[in-house]
């Protein structure tokens, strides 16, 4: 029976997450997931597709904000900021405001990137709406990337180790979940059956499956080194390639916020497509 193998938040953007036994869900993602960001001194964001040492700083969600820890650095506790300390913040296209933490967290993620950098809190994630090509006018995302739950199965996952181990010239690891960084973890599905899945319950929580997920080169930083390399990008493009991107998962809307999700829940597929075609991507370009 399929069903719910793990819960991963990722209190800030690009830095180490957590997994977690259960969860609430919010209309833009799980609570606690993705609330705080990066920025550069224009607002822009920085990820661990630059800033590779992201990667190891662990944020650890507090009753009055976050605690931060990272290689060689003390730690630092970081309360939740006052939103009227409001500045302009942009996003993969996405421009809105967000509150800023302070000079102290600046300089402390400034010495782990060695560039200059500002921490910034989304205090209200009503400001940024989810793309309208996948999804409804009034669904709204945090600081994911674009959509406001990802999902991936354990067996996709051994697939592409599959082919990743299968194509090595020197032994190694299998890749481990974290690379890609998903909100939820499905076990007991098919290797890649996620691709044609359109409606989803997990426990009592129903979500919509929007769009497939292009991967970037932030899946080949080994998140416990920030060292880079050519997996997972490589063998996806042999197994996994569409349209000119490699796919890796599935983005989620919900569609019954407030539903609490815990480990063990089982998955029902309310609306599927016959397979073959791949994954959700743009319609324009769609085989």
């Amino acid at each position: 029976m399929a069903h719910l193998s793990a819960i991963n938040r990722f209190p800030i953007k690009s830095c180490r997450g957590w997994s977690v036994d259960s969860a609430v869900v919010e209309p833009w993602g799980l609570a606690g997931d993705r609330r705080w960001m990066v920025v550069d001194e224009a607002g822009e964001v920085i990820t661990a597709r630059e800033a590779n040492r992201l990667v190891l700083v662990h944020p650890e969600i507090t009753a009055d904000g976050l605690r931060l820890t990272a290689p060689d650095l003390p730690p630092l506790d970081v309360p939740t900021p006052d939103p009227e300390t409001q500045v302009p913040v942009a996003i993969w296209g996405s421009q809105l405001t967000a509150a800023t933490a302070g000079p102290e967290a600046d300089a402390w993620f400034s010495k782990v990137i060695e560039r200059s950098a500002r921490l910034v809190h989304l205090d209200d994630p009503t400001r940024r709406p989810t793309s309208i090509e996948f999804s409804k006018p009034d669904d709204r995302v945090s600081f994911a990337d674009g959509f406001p739950v990802l999902v991936a199965t354990e067996a996709s996952l051994a697939a592409l180790n599959d082919e990743v181990l299968a194509s090595s010239a020197t032994e190694r690891e299998p890749l481990p979940m974290t690379r890609f960084r998903p909100n939820v973890v499905m076990s007991g599905t098919e290797a890649w059956e996620e691709d044609d899945w359109r409606r989803i319950r997990i426990g009592d929580a129903v979500f919509r499956a929007v769009k497939g997920c292009a991967r970037c080169v932030l899946t080949t930083i080994d998140p416990e080194t920030a060292v880079r390399e050519k997996e997972p990008i490589r063998s996806l493009a042999k197994i996994r390639r569409w349209d000119g991107a490699t796919w890796f998962g599935v983005n989620l809307v919900p569609d019954t916020p407030g539903v609490e999700i815990r480990v063990g829940d089982e998955l029902a597929v309310l609306d599927r497509v016959p397979s073959g075609a791949g994954p959700i991507r743009p319609a324009a370009t769609q085989r």
